[in-house]
């Protein structure tokens, strides 16, 4: 009679499952950790932050329609020049006059010119200017979304990866143990070569399959750290937010139509659109500018030591017929109009489909763990009266190898289940337009756009960035 020596430790309750691989040492990392690690280091997240800055500087170029231009000259210069009188009269007397003239001309100056009315295409393009940093920020919210998603996504598939690998070995080494009592009682003859082979083939496809997982295991460990930044060390266990999302999936919906980035980016691209349509239209409107300017002239004559002007003009300029290219603009802004509007529509789609899908797939996960913990325990049930069963001849070998694959199988899904379950409640609070590091109390300093833009807006003059570049 023989009992396996890894059965009480594989049948041990998997309640817990996901927690197999996070026996916590004197350090380990949270989740807390990792999405914190995210939002300060990943590059996606770093890249849209600078695309922010870069597209605050378009309200300071906007606001220059309402600045002066000041362009200043100067001039340095050689000139010569030769005159000859050969008259008849001065030949007749013989007498001619050649003379040369030598001088160096050289000036400065300065010109100024201030827009007075343009057909308001300085004001509308500063609001569509404003209107693309707003529609910027939400961009780079959106961003942050998905970045923590991502993270949350990537340390919850490290920890189920771990945990699934923990219970391919343990179930390979229970099926060695099945192999080799199989191979004993084969030797005294109680079961027939068939048996054996059955339970070598289960073995072979036990390795195999911790292979994959580890291989799989290997992949999460690298797109845990391309998100994050981090190698992970024992992960410790990841818990959902329920607290954290809509009481119910309308709410959910009305949300994410009211607040979610991607929604309201789309709402500012139409106010951008509508202020170019503008802009494009003041092309038809007349222009007038007050022009002055200023100059000293050094030596331009043998005569003049040095000659200054000044002058100021008030210049109205009326379009009449520019070649076309201006009512084509004008069309074409107002189907880039269009367009935006649209997209309005098909973003607010997309987040009432996402918040519906997610939130189905959290309530399914939640069903699922309910589900494969009973599971778990009726194959542990099933599993130990099975290997009793055929220790006095009433199972085969085959019976017993199916049983202890049915444990693992339910073991493996409630893994999966309790993976899903946290991803899931990420999912929906994302959809939701509300995954934030502030949302969630990550410890860390956030990033306030509007710093950077507060910095630049009424910037006059300077190369010099914010950040010191």
């Amino acid at each position: 009679m023989w009992v396996s020596a890894t059965g009480g430790r594989v049948v041990a309750s998997v309640a817990t499952a996901l927690f197999l691989a996070t026996a916590l040492p004197a350090y380990s990392q949270t989740l807390d950790q990792a999405l914190s690690s995210a939002y300060q280091n990943n590059p996606t997240l770093n890249s849209q932050r600078a695309a922010t800055r870069a597209t605050d500087e378009y309200v300071p170029i906007a606001l220059s329609g309402y600045r002066p231009q000041v362009f200043g000259s100067a001039f340095v210069g050689m000139q010569w020049a030769e005159t000859r009188i050969d008259s008849a009269y001065a030949r007749a007397l013989g007498s001619g006059s050649i003379s040369n003239t030598r001088t160096s001309p050289s000036g400065v100056g300065i010109t100024i010119a201030q827009t007075i009315y343009d057909g308001l295409r300085t004001a509308n393009s500063v609001r569509g200017a404003e209107s693309q940093v707003r529609g910027q920020r939400e961009l780079l919210r959106n961003t942050e979304q998905l970045v923590l998603l991502d993270a949350a996504t990537a340390y919850m598939n490290v920890l189920q990866n771990g945990a699934l690998v923990q219970l391919q070995k343990q179930n390979l080494e229970a099926l060695r143990e099945e192999l080799r009592a199989a191979r004993d009682r084969f030797a005294v003859g109680e079961i027939t070569r068939t048996d054996v082979a059955q339970a070598e083939a289960s073995v072979a496809n036990a390795e195999s399959e911790l292979a994959l997982a580890e291989s799989n295991l290997n992949t999460s460990n690298a797109v845990f750290f391309q998100v994050t930044g981090l190698r992970p060390v024992k992960l410790t266990p990841g818990r959902p937010i329920d607290a954290l999302l809509a009481k119910s999936q309308t709410r959910a919906v009305e949300l994410g139509l009211s607040r979610h980035p991607a929604v309201k980016a789309a709402e500012f691209a139409v106010d951008a659109a509508l202020s170019n349509v503008k802009v494009a239209e003041g092309a038809l409107s007349p222009t007038l500018t007050l022009n002055g300017s200023a100059s000293s002239n050094y030596n331009n004559s043998a005569n003049v030591e040095r000659q200054t002007s000044a002058a100021a003009s008030l210049n109205l300029s009326v379009p009449i017929y520019q070649g076309g290219a201006e009512f084509a603009t004008i069309r074409q802004t107002k189907e880039t109009l269009g367009q935006v509007r649209i997209e309005v529509d098909v973003n607010r789609d997309q987040v009432r489909a996402n918040v519906v899908q997610y939130w189905g797939a959290l309530e399914a996960a939640k069903a699922a763990i309910e589900s494969a913990q009973a599971s778990v325990a009726a194959n542990e049930i099933a599993l130990r009266g099975v290997r009793e069963e055929w220790r006095v001849g009433q199972r085969t070998t085959l019976d017993v190898l199916n049983a202890q694959t049915a444990l693992f199988d339910a073991r493996a899904s409630l893994v999966i289940a309790q993976r899903d379950r946290v991803v899931a409640s990420y999912a929906v609070l994302s959809a939701s337009g509300e995954l934030s590091a502030t949302r969630l109390g990550l410890k860390v300093a956030t990033y306030n756009p509007k710093v950077h833009y507060d910095q630049v807006r009424d910037a006059w003059f300077g190369v010099r960035t914010p950040g010191g570049q």
